[in-house]
């Protein structure tokens, strides 16, 4: 079997080309696991202050952070996608290493502002670097590729933390700084790749003349189409919580259930989204991702059926129960996350994607910000509150999501508009029979 046969097999996109963006996700998926997920962890290993004081500032500098995206797409618009993204990952490296001197509370708050804003920025602009490297027919694997390649990177960086804090305080601070070199590393890959994939003659130039519409954030706002897209994922943005938040919570303190069930849950999403996101981005690259993110969302209410219904089973059917809940909980988190990430920058008209980017970002900050409050309030009024919650938002985001109509990818959706000149242009979205 040739090595093409093998990555057609497998659901991968061809990477030709394209080898120093595949680094450049990997280095960076191993930095945000390296540390972020052992933020607060960090800081009370590092310095003396309270846990209270800690965790109110590094919800501070999280909250200034809100915003970003409102900013960063204004500068993808402006500069481009990929400047965008290098100077991101460089901002990251620089709050990264900002950790060793912060040693009181506005230090940790302004470092974690620099961090979550280097990462919203990053979000933001990554997924039209997606766009740039993917050929006519690889948009679904692509999405599908770099999603299983970031959990991969994520998930290798979080249990290299672990060994380091079990090591003790230097080796929680040389973390750091490798951390920070990572982001590093991963900025100067982007400034040395070339995307190979062709864009149209006529996709508009840095400093072109913008449509008759105008372009600021007034033509997003009047896009009503991309406004339902953007509402919409605020229910996959609450579903994608449940694993930070709201998981280990309902397993070891309303299903009394062992903590072993926690990983084993944790660990069999990581595996399957890892082994399986490609093969299942090969299934639907032929399918319209409105249509694969509606399915999504009511694979999601499934989901969250099934862990409501956990409640009533007898005890030694908890972990069967609550692994096959998690696996389809899994299903949707592959389908949905390649197919929102495509519609959000397919569906951006191209003179104004970067701010349409940013706005469809501000549902994953806002969603993730609302998630804690809403989540735990709702355990609070009883075990099965958050799950029928999750459900009904999941099915109201169905219609939304198909609303969005067959002819939502029938229009171009070039690359990158500010795109450096030296950087070849991309084919448009322009034959629908490609993506059904």
């Amino acid at each position: 079997m040739t090595g093409r046969e093998l990555l057609e097999k497998w659901g991968l996109p061809d990477l030709t080309g394209n080898g120093r963006f595949v680094s450049a996700n990997v280095m960076d998926s191993l930095g945000n696991g390296l540390v972020l997920a052992f933020t607060v962890l960090y800081f009370t290993t590092t310095t003396s202050l309270p846990l209270g004081s800690i965790g109110a500032a590094l919800s501070l500098g999280q909250f200034l952070a809100l915003p970003t995206p409102v900013v960063a797409g204004a500068l993808i618009d402006r500069f481009g996608s990929r400047t965008v993204v290098i100077g991101a990952n460089l901002m990251s490296a620089v709050g990264f290493c900002a950790f060793l001197a912060a040693d009181a509370v506005w230090k940790i708050v302004a470092v974690q502002f620099v961090v979550q804003a280097g990462s919203s920025i990053y979000w933001t602009s990554s997924r039209s670097l997606v766009l740039l490297a993917a050929r006519r027919r690889d948009h679904a694997r692509w999405f599908g590729f770099i999603s299983a390649l970031r959990n991969i990177g994520g998930g290798f960086g979080a249990a290299v933390a672990s060994l380091a804090i079990a090591w003790g305080s230097e080796w929680v601070r040389a973390l750091v700084l490798a951390n920070a070199l990572s982001f590093v590393i991963a900025a100067c890959l982007l400034a040395g790749w070339r995307p190979t994939a062709p864009t149209p003659a006529h996709a508009p130039a840095p400093g072109a003349a913008r449509p008759a519409g105008g372009g600021g954030y007034g033509a997003v706002l009047r896009d009503l189409r991309y406004l339902r897209l953007v509402v919409a994922n605020l229910a996959y943005v609450l579903a994608a919580s449940v694993l930070p938040v709201l998981l280990a919570l309902y397993i070891t303190e309303v299903l009394h259930a062992p903590a072993w069930l926690v990983g084993a849950c944790m660990v069999g999403n990581m595996v399957l989204v890892a082994l399986v996101q490609t093969l299942v981005a090969r299934m639907i690259e032929r399918r319209r991702p409105a249509r694969v993110l509606a399915l999504a969302g009511v694979v999601n209410a499934a989901a969250f059926a099934l862990f409501g219904l956990v409640l009533a089973v007898p005890g030694w059917l908890v972990a069967g129960g609550m692994l096959l809940a998690m696996a389809v909980f899994t299903v949707a988190e592959m389908l949905s996350m390649p197919s929102s990430s495509e519609l959000s920058a397919s569906l951006a008209p191209d003179h104004i994607r970067g701010r349409c980017l940013g706005v469809f970002q501000l549902s994953w900050s806002l969603g993730n910000a609302l998630a804690p409050a809403v989540l735990t309030t709702l355990l609070g009024h009883g075990p099965a509150w958050p799950w029928v919650f999750l459900g009904a938002v999941n099915l109201l985001a169905v219609p939304l999501v198909l609303s969005l109509g067959d002819s939502a990818l029938g229009e171009p959706a070039p690359a990158d508009a500010a795109v450096e000149d030296d950087v070849p242009r991309r084919q448009p979205l322009t034959d629908t029979a490609d993506h059904r």
